[in-house]
């Protein structure tokens, strides 16, 4: 039988626009977990046993930015099957990902999503929250990749290569 010789993080993590004054805006934070350095990212993190993926990103968002989800702007699509055997949530994010190499073994699922409420000064392991503008972060991430976290800095060029290529 195949063993894990490491930890294995599954994660939801979203990705929160809204049209702000300068076009369409995504919120940054900044991590704050001790040990770590401290990089913007985009909020989200691992899922609890059984938790669904929807329910684990609004739990995340609200941990970490103090803001309730409201919307997904992509149809994530969601069934729901029940059988003997267990119960399956079926959805399409926005995209997922996988790491390949790095600090630490994921995969995980982003949904862009609309929010309410005002973002928390500090929330848990984040701080700093900044509305950006889609045409400042396109060029953020390209004179500057090293204020990103690693895993935020590829779905953000993800996100300029697919659904914000016009951005």
């Amino acid at each position: 039988m195949f063993r894990r010789k490491k930890d294995f993080y599954v994660n939801a993590r979203a990705v929160i626009e809204r049209d702000g004054e300068h076009g369409r805006e995504v919120l940054l934070q900044v991590r704050a977990k001790p040990g770590q350095p401290r990089t913007l990212e985009l909020p989200g993190g691992q899922l609890d046993p059984f938790e669904s993926i929807p329910a684990a990103l609004r739990r995340e968002v609200m941990e970490e930015t103090g803001l309730t989800v409201t919307a997904f702007l992509d149809d994530p699509r969601a069934t729901t099957s029940s059988a003997p055997g267990g119960d399956v949530e079926c959805l399409t994010p926005a995209f997922v990902y996988q790491t390949t190499r790095g600090p630490v073994d994921s995969v995980g699922f982003f949904f862009r999503v609309q929010v309410s409420g005002d973002p928390l000064t500090r929330g848990d392991h984040a701080e700093a929250p900044r509305w950006v503008p889609l045409r400042d972060l396109r060029t953020q991430i390209q004179t500057r990749p090293e204020d990103f976290n690693w895993l935020t800095l590829a779905a953000l060029r993800h996100l300029f290569t697919h659904a914000w290529a016009d951005a």
